[in-house]
């Protein structure tokens, strides 16, 4: 049975592909409408109605706002951008990989009965550089002349409506019951039409097993059913009720965006998959602007604190070793409060000490990576051996307890135990606010590899499974000129000389930079910029050093957006 909260949450889904489908915002139904009337015009006129679609400052061509047209070949007929039309775009990709061309043309002509939907990518506004988050609708055209073409336009808004997550959960429901689990890879596929920023498709089998988490893959092959949000709602009970009864619907859910531990109310719609005997919960959540959030704590601890917890425990270790963990796991003491805790790991990655965890004390855990392949075991250990001796290790890791992957921020220090030993010691803070010390650490670290290695340090500065690239922070290097060399959030600006690149207040962003590294040595510099993977402007404090390798000179810099 339906709790009353679950009763309450849940919604009859809009009609499905028809007129009346709902949208929530104006920006929306504007776009729909647009393209809507673009391809009446070219049913009726057929490929005559090409050229007043290219209409500078007509409805069809306004600002931000753009009609096109492709083939189903893939070759763009009509665009904002002169350059582009007459070319094939098949192979056209966004800064994530996913293949736009292919995406749009997929999202009309899939599925007969569906000559129209919407696909989600990054791509920067005409004249731009920066990309960001787009929403396409497109529509199927049979011209008079017999040809069959594409027509859509797109909004840049990072919103995510109900009607794109009843369209996704839809396409994959259609997907699954056409090949039955050989459809989950692409479910998962980053590159796919199925994940759109914070948005995903899951899949649960009838059992309460999610058996697909793209978001959240190490949820995969555990058994769900007793899982509580923080309202005491039985998700995935709540959900398979839902889909058993009445096939589809809404329900609201306590739920952590990916990367996060607080949980905000998400909005999720679930219908019921089948194939052959086999049947599955196929769902898509949305956090709409607005949605509740809990509570984080009243008071985390900084950066700079849990640097001096550590240092102060790695002096306590080096003069009592292991007569010290007694103390050390002391629940209520100041090592070890609610989810701050410390650990003590041997040179080849052995776990000697663990205070949340005494059960895994004596396992080598040198292998052990998180949901995004950070080899963090292998981070620490090096964090540990640079000469310093101590330096910052962030990946995703459940809470103790927890299911739910989030960052975590642990600050290591080689330790040399009274008996000659030398160990790492560690505390970590769970979704950590990032600071100045961050930055630091990590431009300090990439800087000296650079200093040493020069550009054969450019790959792993680009890897998104290490340590140069976290939460929503990065390393970027630039050359004295303003050549972009790397950019792990934006790669289709390597290359690229950006010296009169300016912020969202028109300040010269790189020339700043530049100059302030070089006069400077390093220098913090604030600028106004888009988070990736989002549209709206934040204030952004970077910090650059100048870097000398060789004959060659860079600027390595990073950056922590300020709430």
């Amino acid at each position: 049975m339906t709790t009353p909260s679950a009763q309450t949450a849940q919604r009859d889904a809009p009609a499905y592909g028809g007129p009346e489908q709902l949208y929530e915002h104006e920006e929306s139904r504007e776009l729909v409408a647009l393209v809507n009337d673009a391809a009446e015009l070219v049913r009726t006129r057929g490929e005559a109605a090409f050229m007043e679609l290219r209409t500078e400052g007509s409805r069809w061509r306004e600002g931000e706002t753009y009609v096109y047209v492709l083939d189903l070949a893939g070759t763009m007929l009509v665009h904002a951008d002169p350059a582009l039309e007459g070319r094939n775009e098949m192979e056209l990709q966004d800064v994530d990989g996913k293949p736009v061309v292919r995406g749009l043309l997929a999202a009309a002509t899939t599925f007969p009965d569906k000559p129209e939907g919407w696909y989600h990518y990054r791509w920067p506004v005409p004249g731009g550089l920066l990309p960001r988050w787009k929403s396409s609708y497109v529509r199927l055209v049979h011209a008079p002349s017999g040809g069959r073409y594409v027509v859509g336009s797109g909004m840049y808004n990072d919103r995510l409506e109900r009607a794109f997550v009843v369209d996704a959960v839809a396409a994959a429901v259609k997907q699954i019951e056409a090949h039955g689990e050989a459809a989950f890879p692409l479910l998962r596929d980053p590159a796919g039409p199925f994940l759109a920023k914070d948005a995903y498709v899951f899949v649960d089998d009838m059992n309460g097993v999610e058996v697909v988490n793209p978001a959240f893959p190490s949820l995969e092959g555990q058994d769900l059913l007793n899982v509580k949000d923080t309202r005491g709602v039985y998700i995935v009970r709540e959900m398979q009720e839902l889909a058993r009864t009445r096939g589809s619907g809404w329900i609201d859910y306590m739920w952590p965006r990916p990367g996060d531990r607080v949980s905000t109310q998400k909005s999720a719609f679930v219908s019921r998959a089948r194939r052959g005997e086999q049947s599955w919960v196929v769902g898509c959540g949305v956090y709409l602007p607005g949605a509740p959030v809990e509570a984080r704590p009243a008071r985390q601890m900084t950066a700079r604190e849990l640097i001096l917890l550590v240092r102060e425990g790695a002096a306590v270790l080096e003069g009592q070793g292991e007569k010290a963990y007694a103390d050390f796991r002391a629940e209520g003491s100041r090592w070890f409060r609610d989810d701050t805790y410390f650990f003590v790991l041997t040179t080849e990655g052995v776990r000697a000490f663990h205070a949340a965890n005494p059960a895994s004390e004596g396992r080598n855990d040198i292998d052990l990576k998180d949901v995004v392949g950070r080899p963090l075991i292998r981070m620490m250990i090096e964090a540990a051996a640079t000469p310093a001796g101590e330096g910052w290790v962030h990946y995703m890791y459940p809470a103790p307890g927890g299911i739910f992957p989030t960052w975590k921020s642990t600050f290591v220090k080689r330790v040399t135990f009274p008996s000659g030993t030398p160990h790492v010691v560690g505390c970590g803070i769970y979704s950590m606010q990032m600071d100045e010390a961050f930055i630091e650490d990590v431009v300090k670290r990439a800087a000296a590899i650079v200093a040493e290695q020069g550009k054969n340090a450019f790959p792993q500065l680009r890897d998104r499974t290490g340590p140069y690239v976290f939460m929503d922070s990065y390393v970027f290097v630039q050359s004295a000129d303003g050549t972009e060399l790397v950019n792990p959030a934006f790669p289709s600006l390597e290359g690229r000389n950006l010296i009169d690149l300016k912020d969202l207040r028109g300040r010269a962003v790189v020339r700043e930079e530049i100059d302030a590294a070089m006069k400077e040595g390093s220098a913090w510099l604030d600028f106004y910029w888009y988070r990736p993977g989002e549209n709206e402007p934040a204030r952004k404090r970077t910090y650059v050093r100048a870097v000398h390798a060789g004959r060659d000179t860079y600027v390595v810099g990073s950056g922590v957006y300020v709430e």
